[in-house]
């Protein structure tokens, strides 16, 4: 469709414009080069990765660099056919909750301004990824073909027009192309009150008997965490800290492990310490779990949340499987042999556990680099994976018991050629 206000704008390749597993990520001021995010964005258009014929999610973290970058990203989507694109209020969307959006709403996938864990601010980080319509990462083949297409581009395609207001919920267009800003909360928090028991877990946290520090590390969780953990579920104003989103995620590096979460941890420690703990990182997909005086790997975390998937009213009748990554340790191996479900063991990667997912073969997954998730979206979600579970159900007994599967032979060429 030719739109009035489309330019073609002339441009080089980048050689450096090769995906990872995440995406692309470079430093701030690489990606504030002459036509460099342009260049990335018209790739992943040429790639064929993204359908035009349905919606496009766009958000982030909201680091360093995200206003512009996102208004850049809009503009290029309308000028490329995109019919309606559903983009996070005030360019705000954390990666599982867009994974959420993506599937609630049918959309063609998603272009993700983050560069999860790394630090921000103008001398941190800046990045770029993908999801597809499944809700989950784009694939290797996906990956290469951005790449590939990065490499012959000549040109890109934009909009002359002003940039979006996206402090302002509602409907607005850009071009030809409709666009929605939005709640960027809404539809993740209405899924986690469909997969949990709020009820039961708000007499928990309400309450003087269980206290809940929530460190949302000046990244995207917060708002996440205010509205489901305060408002939602009634736990105390001041249990989430660093609850405000800030381009440099208040000096720290958004990355919830010991280092990095050293105020949490010390906290946990003392005489007084809460009863839980928790944090997760600058996109909201990792998470670190402790309890007073207790540090939980993430190994066993997956473990602890396998052992318990019975007491969340969505997996009440029991779970199909587990899948966890090679370094990952063995730990949830004894629970799924327990449950008598197959425990899978994957490279690592969150696109293997996606193409499970997508399969039915389990609900649960998780990988040692402080990430888990399930079945109610196709990414990892810290959120999710900290929501305090009570006492497990004993109604589901184990029936069959059967050994770790390591890529059973009727699903392994298919994952891997992802």
């Amino acid at each position: 469709m030719a739109d009035a206000g489309v330019k073609s704008v002339p441009t080089r390749p980048y050689d450096d414009q090769r995906p990872g597993t995440s995406g692309l990520r470079k430093p701030v001021s690489t990606f504030q080069q002459r036509h460099y995010l342009e260049n990335y964005v018209q790739s992943i258009f040429d790639s064929g990765a993204l359908s035009r014929a349905a919606p496009l999610v766009i958000g982030g973290d909201g680091r360093y660099h995200s206003g512009p970058a996102l208004q850049t990203v809009a503009k290029m989507a309308a000028a490329n056919d995109f019919p309606v694109l559903l983009v996070g209020q005030g360019g705000l969307l954390s990666t599982p909750a867009a994974s959420c959006v993506i599937r609630k709403r049918a959309a063609a996938g998603a272009i993700l301004l983050t560069a999860s864990h790394n630090r921000g601010g103008a001398g941190g980080d800046f990045g770029g990824k993908v999801n597809l319509a499944n809700g989950g990462p784009a694939p290797n083949p996906i990956m290469q073909a951005i790449f590939a297409a990065s490499q012959r581009i000549r040109s890109y395609r934009t909009l002359d027009q002003s940039d979006l207001n996206l402090e302002r919920i509602g409907l607005t267009t850009l071009g030809h192309t409709r666009v929605e800003i939005f709640d960027p909360v809404a539809d993740y928090a209405a899924l986690m009150e469909s997969l949990f028991d709020f009820d039961r877990l708000s007499r928990l946290l309400s309450g003087d008997r269980f206290r809940l520090r929530y460190d949302a590390m000046h990244a995207i969780t917060g708002p996440y965490a205010q509205e489901i953990l305060v408002r939602r579920l009634g736990a105390p104003c001041g249990s989430v800290v660093n609850g405000l989103p800030r381009p440099d995620f208040g000096g720290l590096q958004p990355d919830p492990n010991p280092t990095h979460a050293r105020a949490l941890l010390e906290a946990m420690f003392r005489s007084d310490a809460p009863d839980f703990g928790a944090a997760s990182d600058g996109d909201g997909d990792r998470h670190m779990i402790l309890g007073r005086g207790v540090f939980v790997t993430p190994s066993d975390g997956l473990a602890v949340m396998a052992a318990n998937a019975t007491a969340v009213p969505a997996y009440a009748r029991g779970i199909a499987g587990i899948a966890r990554s090679m370094p990952t340790s063995r730990a949830v191996d004894h629970v799924a042999r327990a449950l008598g479900v197959p425990c899978y063991v994957t490279p690592t990667g969150w696109k293997y556990f996606v193409a499970l997912l997508d399969r039915g073969l389990i609900n649960l997954c998780g990988e040692e680099s402080f990430g888990a998730g399930s079945s109610h979206i196709r990414e990892k979600d810290g959120l999710w994976a900290v929501s305090p579970r009570d006492r497990p159900c004993h109604h589901h007994r184990p029936r069959v018991k059967r050994r770790t599967r390591c890529w059973p032979a009727s699903i392994a060429p298919a994952v891997l050629s992802t």
